[in-house]
């Protein structure tokens, strides 16, 4: 008798861990907010890249004086006003996405952060993809897009993408592609950390920060997509569809120029 009360005891006792177990809510603004994240944002102008972290441009950090206003939660009707066809889906999945920083300079950035606590799936994902403007400034200057995943519990920064654009093109890699003076990612960048024993029931944060460059002349920005625990889905039909015409109008007026 006393064998099976401890074995209830014990199963109850489990129930109640699993449902503390706390999960992404809004990750992939679906609900068309950005409810359930932290946003904020400052000026950076003469703060070189250099030690800049999402954190300072958070409420009660020491670069942040705004709310984030520059960013927005964009639908998947919204095409990029600097790339247009070109960047390609501005959407992952679903109908919502993130963008953080508005798209014209002005030496601002913008954050937006989210802290899961005893977090027990077996795996993370987010995508994102950035747009950042090289105006002919070293690397420390330039256009920034910093993404950190960090393990709270144990203080290890376990995924970090941070890319300029400097000048001679080494603050970006083979996930970019240029037009004139812009570095961006055409394709939608998956990232995924597996929670193995030794992770699960840890707190992570999530924090994005987008920045125009140092000498305030140029623009960066970034988008943020599908922050949760399941593998978000490729991109809708329609927004594939919507690719395809635009391609095809650009390809049109090039023949149309040519014939010319």
């Amino acid at each position: 008798m006393k064998l099976q009360l401890l074995a209830g005891v014990a199963a109850m006792v489990g129930l109640t861990g699993m449902a503390h177990a706390d999960g992404f809510y809004n990750g992939g603004f679906e609900a068309g907010t950005t409810g359930g994240w932290s946003s904020g944002g400052g000026y950076r102008g003469g703060v070189d890249n250099v030690g800049m972290l999402p954190s300072q441009f958070l409420p009660g950090g020491s670069l942040n004086n705004d709310n984030g206003n520059r960013g927005a939660v964009v639908d998947s009707s919204y095409v990029d006003p600097n790339l247009g066809a070109l960047l390609g889906s501005t959407v992952y999945s679903g109908k919502y996405s993130y963008r953080a920083e508005d798209t014209t300079n002005g030496g601002y950035a913008t954050v937006i952060s989210q802290k899961v606590s005893n977090y027990t799936d077996a795996n993370i994902y987010f995508a994102w993809k950035a747009v950042l403007e090289n105006g002919g400034h070293e690397e420390n200057e330039s256009a920034l897009m910093k993404l950190t995943l960090t393990d709270d519990t144990t203080g290890q920064l376990l995924i970090s993408r941070s890319y300029n654009a400097g000048f001679t093109g080494s603050g970006v890699d083979s996930r970019f592609a240029s037009e004139g003076s812009l570095f961006y990612t055409p394709s939608w960048q998956v990232e995924q950390l597996s929670i193995d024993q030794s992770l699960s029931g840890h707190s992570f944060t999530l924090s994005l920060l987008a920045s125009d460059c140092q000498p305030t002349g140029h623009t960066g920005y970034a988008y943020l997509d599908g922050f949760g625990a399941v593998t978000p889905p490729v991109p809708e039909p329609t927004t594939y569809g919507m690719m395809l015409a635009g391609l095809g109008l650009l390809g049109y007026m090039a023949r149309r120029k040519k014939s010319a």
